[in-house]
């Protein structure tokens, strides 16, 4: 896509079932975005020079998820000064605690905001890109005020009878 809002990266092509998520979310709210498949270990000089050029193309957020080392979410916030969203994703047999320490342990001035591990974070994530898109964005913030409110009607419906 030319000019995505949102841009969605991931260490490997496997992360793309969680990541389905996020962009699931994304086109149910009409967020334009793109998905791109960069490793911070095997692709490093792609990797940073994607994330120098997202600021000119007008992106607003990067989602950045990876497993393990999870060094990706690092290397996009190093490289850009838009937000950074990491998702951990679960890789290795730790189940992504490893990806979850390494994304959220990131020096002062290289913040990533660090959402949950899995498609619980992946969900999260376009939610919180979405809510960041809002800051600037009045229609968009009523329909996120409008996804709030029928959250919320749902948990009022619901009667427990012992």
């Amino acid at each position: 896509m030319k000019n995505p809002k949102v841009i969605i990266v991931m260490g490997s092509q496997s992360d793309w079932p969680t990541l389905t998520e996020t962009a699931k979310i994304l086109k149910d709210f009409k967020i334009s975005f793109e998905a791109k498949v960069l490793s911070a270990h095997r692709t490093p000089g792609e990797t940073s020079k994607y994330a120098e050029g997202l600021e000119k193309r007008g992106v607003k957020v990067a989602i950045a998820a990876a497993g393990g080392a999870a060094a990706l979410a690092g290397v996009m916030a190093a490289h850009t000064s838009i937000p950074v969203i990491g998702i951990p994703i679960e890789a290795t047999s730790l189940n992504g605690m490893d990806a979850l320490l390494s994304t959220v342990q990131m020096p002062p001035g290289v913040p990533v905001a660090t959402v949950a591990i899995g498609k619980m974070g992946a969900k999260n994530a376009a939610y919180l890109a979405m809510k960041i898109l809002a800051l600037s964005d009045k229609v968009l913030n009523a329909k996120l005020k409008k996804f709030k409110k029928m959250q919320a009607d749902k948990i009022k419906k619901i009667k427990i009878i012992p």
